[in-house]
């Protein structure tokens, strides 16, 4: 497979604590999305249920945007289901 040689030499620049939060925030994104699919609604029906803009709801979705703690839990709270999900405690480093 061709690779691109730009696109390697920026994939080499993100650190662990980068990739770790890209993943996250997909996962966040690919969450809210079942919950929506679960619930027979659309991004317009969640952004309405939210009070925001379709934009804003769809940047949310996009798995790029940094969501707060707060609005997780509004979120969370609006859909009645946990957007995240802490395991139980373990107090091994995750990132050693």
């Amino acid at each position: 497979m061709k690779t691109n040689r730009i696109m390697n030499e920026i994939r080499s620049t993100i650190t662990p604590e980068m990739k770790m939060q890209m993943e996250l925030s997909v996962a966040i994104a690919n969450r809210i999305y079942a919950i929506l699919e679960a619930r027979g609604m659309s991004q317009k029906d969640f952004a309405k249920l939210m009070g925001k803009t379709e934009t804003e709801v769809s940047r949310w979705l996009s798995g790029t945007h940094n969501l707060t703690m707060a609005t997780i839990c509004k979120i969370s709270t609006a859909l009645g289901a946990d957007v995240v999900k802490v395991a139980d405690y373990d107090l091994k480093p995750i990132c050693a």
